[in-house]
């Protein structure tokens, strides 16, 4: 080997993260979401199972397993399984979306930038378009933080969920319950 190639190769594999593939970090990452009943009670909910990842090529999907919500109330947790989310039909929603692969790789560590995504709810066996301003950030060499910037509201009609609130409206006895829903997040992501 002649003393250009092995300098070439090293940067090669010195770079790998820039390249790589990138797998979601479920432990450090998060989605939560506010749910508004009796005209002016919010609460936060999240859920706890989070999988997916971003490909080389800057493709995203982010799966999010239903049965993971958690209310802080089990009995509501076990009625919006049941009645809103049917996860023994639904068992999951995917996030997917399409970023510039590229960026994440010239982004150095310590740096953030601003950008939108426009990417696809699947949920309760519906699509719908979504918009969402996010934050990156490069942690490391090998992880990348994805921050909403403001949460994406997410509506309930889109999705065939409708019937399902008023299912739990009407057995928690509430004047309403509404069906637009503020989602945010923190993602975090592993050059793999």
């Amino acid at each position: 080997m002649n003393k250009i190639t092995i300098p070439l190769l090293l940067a090669i594999f010195t770079s790998t993260p820039a390249l790589a593939d990138w797998t979601l970090n479920s432990d450090a990452s998060t989605l939560s979401f506010v749910s508004t009943k009796a005209v002016n009670v919010a609460e936060v909910s999240q859920f706890t199972s989070l999988s997916g990842g971003i490909d080389s090529s800057g493709m995203v999907e982010v799966s999010i397993a239903l049965a993971s919500v958690n209310t802080g109330i089990e009995l509501r947790d076990d009625r919006m399984r049941e009645m809103l989310f049917e996860t023994a039909k639904f068992t999951s929603a995917t996030m997917t979306a399409s970023v510039d692969a590229a960026m994440l790789g010239e982004l150095a560590v310590g740096d953030s930038m601003e950008a939108t995504v426009n990417g696809k709810l699947a949920l309760h066996g519906e699509t719908s378009d979504l918009v969402m301003d996010v934050v990156v950030a490069r942690t490391s060499d090998s992880q990348v933080l994805v921050v909403s910037k403001k949460p994406v509201v997410v509506n309930a009609q889109y999705f065939r969920l409708t019937e399902g609130i008023e299912k739990l409206r009407e057995i928690a006895g509430l004047p309403n319950i509404s069906t637009a829903v503020p989602v945010s997040f923190v993602l975090s992501f592993d050059a793999t």
